[in-house]
């Protein structure tokens, strides 16, 4: 099973097989890594990837797990 982690004040972190894809559907090469942290400030120099930016970037995001609403019904 994957497990997304969202760190406080950092990125998501992916642990667990994954395949990363962007737009046009090819794959990231993450060279066998199953243990990945994807950017959420927009400060890393290596998107979508975190390079640590987020600590001289001031960035700050605590987040607390939370329900979704129920989706709409489809017409």
């Amino acid at each position: 099973m994957t497990k997304i982690t969202v760190r406080d004040d950092g990125p998501l972190r992916i642990e667990g097989a994954i395949e990363l894809v962007d737009m046009d559907g090819k794959p990231y090469g993450l060279a066998g890594r199953e243990n990945i942290a994807l950017c959420r400030c927009g400060h890393s120099q290596s998107k979508p990837f975190c390079d640590g930016s987020h600590k001289n970037a001031g960035f700050q995001d605590k987040q607390q797990a939370r329900d979704l609403p129920p989706q709409p019904p489809k017409p």
